[in-house]
């Protein structure tokens, strides 16, 4: 199977909030009390873990954002992605993503850090799968505008200004 329109097609995917497509495909019957979960899930209970499939195209990125869980990023198919972080303090890291020469196959994302990543090829896609422990819930999902963005980091505008909504355009 080639092209993204054929995979999105057979794996039922949806537009995400955060740019891109997805698709749930595991949700844990198990799940951990709120009282057993460090204070930034509110006292929510969550599921033991969750996993999406998740696609971008060369024509779109996923905006930065951040949640409160760790998340593991495999790659399935297509190009590889670049998968940009931002620690709390501000440190930054560019993580290849892929099976080509300098990319890894799966990379983790710690809880509480900021990443957005984009396709290594305009035109192109990139199917991966991303699994979250504990599980994924949107009230997790952080997506600062541009503005804060760049108030938080302004030593990092060029990556910020790729991988953030531009206020003037609608969306």
């Amino acid at each position: 199977m080639t092209g993204s329109q054929a995979w999105i097609e057979k794996l039922g995917l949806i537009p995400h909030p955060e740019g891109g497509f997805y698709r749930e495909v595991y949700r844990s019957t198990g799940s951990i009390p709120g009282e057993a979960l460090p204070d930034r899930f509110g006292k929510q209970p969550r599921p033991f873990g969750t996993s999406i499939y998740f696609m971008l195209t060369g024509d779109g990125v996923s905006r930065f954002h951040r949640i409160n869980q760790d998340e593991i990023w495999n790659h399935h198919n297509g190009f590889g992605l670049h998968i940009h972080v931002i620690e709390p303090g501000g440190g930054y890291a560019m993580h290849a993503l892929g099976t080509g020469p300098g990319e890894t196959p799966q990379l983790t994302v710690q809880a509480g850090f900021y990443f957005g990543a984009e396709v290594n090829g305009k035109g192109a896609f990139s199917l991966v799968g991303c699994t979250c422990c504990p599980g994924f819930s949107f009230e997790d999902l952080q997506m600062p505008s541009r503005t804060e963005m760049l108030e938080l980091f302004p030593h990092l505008s060029e990556v910020i200004m790729r991988l953030t909504p531009d206020p003037d355009k609608t969306e």
